[in-house]
């Protein structure tokens, strides 16, 4: 009997292949802007007191994205006061490994404090805009300025893009600007579609999810 698929809210663009379980799809792109559906990445929420023993051990402060665990695949973001997102490679193993990696650091560090970690993979959808008209292509759908001056490689922010309350993270890959986008499940499609419309006269593309992912 085959394992169940999972399914990100954003329809995959063909040819559709199974990537760590989930149904991706297989396009690749070889335009400079490109938007990429990162869902299937592992996403575990975190809540602890914004200035406390937890936020201490983390050491990733609000407005923050950092690396370093597990030679740099997963992403800690300062998502809101006292609040953090750890974005991971995708897999039940992985959310399984960096639960209890939050979990061991609440115990050892911050264990009078009330934290509480929430596994929110299946919960949300992720995407990837990656290109040097990155921040331009979002500054047509969003009010906040994301230009390197104002926004660097690491920082986090929430904001309205598209009409949707979004996560930005600016994550670069090789020097390139990049942006992951986190938003709930059920404004997926709509958010990479308006990127998607926002971005034709950029000539982005639709380029396939592909590990780690991050």
């Amino acid at each position: 009997m085959s394992e169940p698929l999972s399914r990100s809210p954003i329809a995959p663009a063909p040819p559709v292949r199974v990537e760590a379980g989930w149904e991706v799809s297989g396009d690749r792109s070889e335009a400079a802007l490109t938007i990429t559906d990162c869902t299937p990445l592992v996403k575990v929420h975190l809540r602890a007191p914004w200035n406390g023993a937890m936020a201490k051990a983390l050491g990733v402060p609000f407005g923050r994205a950092g690396r370093d665990q597990e030679d740099g695949r997963w992403l800690v973001v300062g998502s809101g006061p006292g609040e953090w997102l750890v974005l991971a490679p995708p897999g039940a193993a992985v959310a399984a490994a960096v639960a209890g990696w939050l979990d061991t650091v609440a115990a050892d560090s911050a264990p009078e404090e009330f934290v509480s970690v929430v596994d929110l993979t299946h919960g949300r959808a992720l995407m990837r805009i990656t290109g040097p008209d990155a921040a331009d292509l979002l500054a047509r759908l969003c009010g906040a300025d994301l230009h390197d001056d104002m926004a660097p490689d690491g920082a986090a922010l929430r904001s309205a893009v598209a009409g949707v309350a979004t996560d930005i993270i600016r994550d670069d890959r090789a020097g390139v600007p990049s942006y992951l986008l986190h938003c709930e499940r059920s404004s997926g499609q709509y958010l990479f579609g308006a990127l998607v419309s926002a971005g034709e006269s950029l000539g982005i593309g639709v380029d396939g999810f592909r590990l780690p992912g991050i």
